[in-house]
């Protein structure tokens, strides 16, 4: 695991780079505005993915303890009619898996969980979530991309968190001063025929209270 500093070839300011889960503890560090597990996907998985029709990727959102993660997973691919086999299989235990950890890492028992598929601009603008943190990985598609910015405008160097790969980012209300000036946003898909199988993944404190 590397904790990055300085802007290098494959990460950011502030961005810490694990080679396991393991290494993704450093995103509670002083200083760190996110991590990313750089891993590749099984290449069976990702080529199946991609050859998913489009309206039977799983689609939707729910907030729920961590340990209902797997079986309510397996009802939103039900839903979606995504085939059955085991690259589905594998998906749904990774997806569980990632809830899983970031739940144990942030302390918190309720998640919300949001699988989306995405054929638009969706976010596309550079931004900070309104959220204590976040968890998003991309299974199909172009991942998320960041930058660092010091005056609010757009990045003048944008990173390509590849597919596969999650990242942990800090929202605003994490309690940290001062701010990191690391922005995040969808890429632009627009026109281009892409559709992006995204889960994004935040704690709930006070699962009473969230929307």
């Amino acid at each position: 695991m590397s904790f990055v500093r300085k802007t290098v070839k494959d990460a950011a300011v502030g961005v810490a780079v694990a080679d396991d889960p393991a290494g993704l503890r450093a995103f509670v560090q002083p200083g760190c505005a996110a991590a990313i597990w750089r891993r590749n996907m099984p290449k069976d998985v990702q080529s199946w993915l991609e050859s998913v029709p489009e309206d039977a990727l799983p689609n939707g959102r729910v907030i729920l303890p961590k340990g209902a993660v797997p079986e309510t997973v397996g009802h939103l691919c039900d839903m979606s009619a995504m085939p059955n086999g085991g690259e589905r299989a594998w998906l749904e235990a990774d997806i569980a898996e990632m809830a899983r950890m970031f739940a144990d890492l942030m302390q918190t028992d309720y998640l919300r969980l949001r699988l989306d598929r995405i054929q638009t601009n969706a976010c596309r603008r550079f931004h900070i979530d309104a959220v204590t943190a976040r968890l998003v990985c991309t299974y199909r598609g172009t991942g998320t991309q960041y930058g660092v910015s010091t005056d609010g405008a757009e990045p003048k160097r944008v990173f390509t968190v590849p597919t596969g790969a999650p990242i942990l980012l800090r929202g605003t209300l994490w309690p940290a001063e001062p701010p990191s000036g690391l922005l995040h946003r969808s890429p632009p898909i627009e026109g281009t025929g892409e559709t992006r199988l995204v889960l994004v993944v935040d704690p709930i404190l006070d699962p009473d209270e969230a929307e």
